[in-house]
């Protein structure tokens, strides 16, 4: 197991690599000329130039790159073009908030979404189960972002009981945490339904049945344990979808995390920026997956990794 883990931590190195790759090429690819939007429309060449000099816009690309790759392994992240603040220290105190807002998010979509998924299997084909895979599949479908203006304007607008915007309270966790948890929560409950399904098929539930056991037993000791294989895995891409909705969500409730960083990194085309917060959220990303491989040895004894 350990060298499992170390094996796997080792693998993010190129991973992360190639993330910063892609995200300096596409910001290379941004219309507008960073040093323009520091010195301001009507500044002069002479100004503009000065400013490419000194932030080493002027130098070629590969050079930019090569420095920024080399200052990452000494643990330097760069400066913010915006503020002149180390990025490190703006992505520390943006993660928590986004962080929080992620686990919140995630342990709605767990709940909500295997819930759901397990009464929708007890009661297949009957009205409950339909009526489940219908919500299921408006949470599918509905964007996040319309889903929390509608969320926003209901409960914060017209009925008034919970703020608009802002993160002080547990009242500002709720709709963000909803807005972002509920697509989730829709395809676990799915899936959740569909492997439960599979299993309570198999010949080791009928056998528990003919002996008497109780279904509530058979369903959440025997068939559950087998089903969250499959389970574990959504809820692990999952995570790696809350925290790139967290960009749109963050936005909409003006929540001052991560995501809303990287969104107005990019309008100001602040490189050091968007890549910090990219690398740090890809790298979240790469460890809560290393999580749900150890998971499967957890729940499943026979799964050996290699």
């Amino acid at each position: 197991m350990l060298m499992f883990i170390i094996r796997r931590l080792f693998q993010t190195i190129p991973v992360m690599i190639g993330v910063t790759l892609v995200v300096f090429l596409i910001m290379q690819m941004v219309p507008g000329d960073p040093a323009v939007l520091l010195a301001g429309e009507g500044a002069s060449k002479a100004t503009i130039a000065g400013i490419r000099e000194s932030l080493g816009l002027n130098r070629p690309l590969y050079i930019q790159y090569f420095d920024y790759l080399i200052n990452i392994f000494h643990g330097d992240f760069g400066v913010s073009l915006k503020n002149s603040r180390p990025v490190l220290d703006e992505i520390l105190v943006r993660l928590p908030i986004t962080m929080e807002l992620a686990f919140y998010s995630i342990v709605i979509t767990i709940v909500l979404g295997m819930i759901s998924g397990i009464i929708s299997a007890i009661k297949q084909y009957t009205l409950t189960d339909v009526s489940v895979m219908i919500v299921a599949l408006l949470g599918i479908s509905l964007p996040s972002f319309w889903l929390g203006l509608m969320l926003m304007y209901f409960f914060s607008v017209k009925l008034q009981i919970l703020p608009v915007a802002g993160w002080e309270s547990w009242q500002n966790i709720i709709l963000p945490a909803v807005t972002l948890g509920a697509g989730g929560a829709a395809i676990v409950a799915r899936m959740t339904r569909s492997s439960m399904l599979e299993v309570i098929r198999q010949d080791y539930v009928r056998t528990a049945r003919a002996k008497g056991l109780r279904e509530r037993v058979i369903i959440y000791k025997h068939a559950l344990r087998n089903a969250l294989i499959p389970v574990i895995t959504v809820v692990g891409l999952q995570f790696g979808s809350l925290l790139g909705g967290t960009v749109l969500v963050e936005s909409i409730f003006a929540i001052n995390g991560l995501g809303r960083m990287i969104v107005d990194a990019i309008r100001m085309r602040d490189l050091p920026m968007v890549q910090g917060g990219v690398l740090v959220a890809s790298l979240i990303f790469v460890i809560v997956n290393l999580f749900v491989d150890v998971f499967y040895r957890f729940f499943n004894k026979r799964i050996e990794l290699n």
